[in-house]
């Protein structure tokens, strides 16, 4: 599986970014997704997830309420809209897939993702 990750950027706090992944090799319907990010000297940080199965979604505290992740299987993608962005929201943004079904509260653990996608970066300033 191979994921594309794209539509980070520059942005003013307080606006709205749109991150799109794409994925390739394995039939998308089959894959749970999830976002997380990280920033230089710090942990990789669980952003959300998405459970195809019962399309429920998961949301770390810090963003939940600004954030929100959905798919479209017709596009073999996954997006993050994230609105009201804050100067803590900068970072490297990583999409990641789970092949299988996972329990929903393990998939805020990076361990458990199969595959990666390159990052795209994400940086609130003025």
């Amino acid at each position: 599986v191979q994921l594309q990750a794209s539509g980070g950027g520059l942005v003013q706090p307080g606006g709205s970014l749109r991150l799109s992944c794409t994925a390739s090799g394995r039939a998308f319907s089959s894959l749970e997704m999830g976002w997380f990010r990280q920033t230089p000297g710090k942990e990789r940080e669980f952003v959300a997830a998405f459970r195809r199965s019962n399309r429920a979604t998961y949301y770390a505290a810090s963003v939940k309420g600004r954030f929100t992740i959905s798919r479209d299987n017709a596009k073999n993608a996954v997006f993050l809209q994230m609105n009201a962005l804050k100067p803590e929201d900068t970072a490297l943004y990583y999409c990641a897939a789970i092949e299988g079904n996972p329990i929903m509260s393990t998939m805020k653990d990076g361990n458990r993702y199969d595959y990666w996608g390159q990052g795209t970066q994400v940086t609130v300033s003025s």
